[in-house]
């Protein structure tokens, strides 16, 4: 979900780094007639010291379904407070927002619908590139921490960020304190993060930083057949079911849970569940009367095209 908002901001103006995207991206959105959804998540997502926190649930989710369902569900008080200070902050009419702010039904399936569709023509088609660049990332930051310890890995984090104990530092369009007060500090690469890190407007929230993974080049997006077809390709291979099963098993679901997701019988998600077992795609653990199924690292690979 970060990455959605962000390059939402450089798609409205990009860093050079990010220009060849911006045509590709901007070619195919015209090309799909997503004019109405663009303009309802860039006013939802604006490029301005505030966007509302609900755009981006906190927590470790790698799937899209499972962040627009955070979205979806945020408690109608907490859309309406963060929509008004939206507007506050932008000294402008509610417009279309209103909806949104007041939790309507219909106006969250159009903030859900629009998600969906922008993510699948934007960033979906060049996915592989920036998930690697993150990978990589990740890995020399774990290198670091482990060889190094966590200062040597907070000062190398990224510029404009300086770890002077027992304060981490860092470059930011307002000034704000954050305190963590026995919580921990969830550290997130982006790849369309860009300038400095950033994190959530509400310090009651769970500590986050997000910030930009290292880049050397610009980025030019590829968009071969092979790499058009990644989403596509899941589906020919095991099944529309069983992909959807894949994608939204990032997270622990039961078998009934899963059979609601999937609008199935729990005896068919039972099955689809253990045909994904036997491939080692997933994991199912006993908890009590029930199981917990999870996807397992090679599910996750598959899913992201690796």
């Amino acid at each position: 979900m970060w990455e959605t908002v962000l390059s939402l901001h450089q798609l409205a103006s990009p860093d050079p780094f990010f220009a060849p995207w911006r045509r590709t991206a901007c070619r195919a959105l015209a090309d799909a007639g997503l004019g109405p959804d663009i303009r309802l998540l860039t006013a939802i997502a604006p490029i301005s010291s505030y966007f509302p926190d609900f755009l981006t649930p906190p927590g470790h989710t790698t799937a899209l379904e499972t962040g627009i369902d955070g979205v979806l569900s945020t408690a109608r008080r907490r859309l309406r407070a963060e929509i008004d200070r939206l507007l506050e902050a932008r000294s402008c009419p509610s417009g279309r927002l209103d909806g949104i702010g007041a939790g309507r039904p219909p106006a969250l399936h159009r903030l859900g619908a629009a998600l969906r569709r922008y993510h699948a023509v934007a960033l979906a088609p060049y996915a592989p590139g920036p998930l690697a660049w993150a990978r990589r990332d990740m890995a020399r930051r774990a290198a670091v921490l482990l060889e190094q310890g966590s200062e040597a890995m907070l000062n190398d984090l990224c510029p404009g960020l300086r770890w002077r104990p027992p304060v981490l530092e860092v470059s930011y369009p307002v000034a704000r304190n954050v305190r963590l007060a026995g919580r921990g500090l969830y550290l997130v690469p982006s790849f369309f993060c860009h300038n400095h890190p950033i994190g959530f407007a509400d310090p009651e929230l769970p500590p986050v930083l997000i910030y930009p993974v290292a880049r050397t080049a610009l980025w030019i997006p590829r968009t071969s057949s092979a790499e058009r077809g990644v989403g596509q390709g899941l589906e020919e291979l095991i099944g529309p079911t069983r992909a959807a099963a894949l994608r939204f098993l990032d997270t622990g679901h039961s078998t009934t849970a899963l059979a609601g997701r999937l609008c199935v019988s729990a005896s068919t998600a039972s099955r689809h569940a253990a045909a994904l077992r036997r491939a080692g795609l997933v994991a199912t653990e006993r908890l009590g009367a029930s199981v917990l199924h999870t996807r397992t690292r090679l599910g996750t690979e598959l899913v992201h095209g690796a």
